[in-house]
């Protein structure tokens, strides 16, 4: 087949360009929003045994919570389980970063905090690592936004930010 042969459209040809340019405005769009806009994406940070995760001594979930690491630094272990999260309460000062793990007993559960970019989902045998600063004083809810079971609509919990 010649070049000669081969005949697109100028209308086509138009479409073909403007096509291509939104594609490549798109992938600018992501890939800054990524990079400015705080995303994270979720890996596992560790496994752990799901049988054995709330057992005291076995794992770090087995006495969740949160503790103090340094001024304005916390670090959040929580447990989901059928149909709750614990702690259900984290209380933090405003202006802290906190860093929480998640991880699940049982089922497929996931979590969001209100107000935050903390959205993920919590495996049994993974655990989830995401971190995200309060800046303001108030109480930031978090729900389970996975179907869980029956009693799915009551997990929930607070992050409590005090002045």
């Amino acid at each position: 087949m010649s070049r000669s042969s081969l005949h697109i459209d100028p209308i086509e040809r138009a479409w073909i360009i403007i096509g291509g340019l939104m594609l490549a405005a798109f992938a600018v769009a992501v890939f800054a929003a990524s990079l400015m806009g705080g995303i994270q994406l979720p890996v596992p940070e560790a496994q752990v045994d799901p049988k054995l995760v709330a057992t005291p001594g076995a794992t770090s979930f087995g006495e969740p919570g949160v503790r103090e690491l340094a001024p304005g630094q916390y670090e959040a272990r929580v447990l989901a389980q059928a149909w709750a999260f614990n702690p259900k309460e984290i209380k933090v000062k405003a202006g802290s970063k906190v860093t929480f793990y998640f991880t699940s007993k049982d089922v497929q559960h996931g979590v969001h905090i209100d107000q935050t970019n903390v959205n993920v989902m919590i495996l049994p045998g993974q655990v989830s690592k995401l971190s995200t600063t309060f800046e303001a004083p108030g109480e930031y809810l978090f729900i389970c936004h996975e179907y869980c079971g029956v009693g799915h609509q009551t997990m929930f919990g607070k992050v409590i930010v005090e002045p």
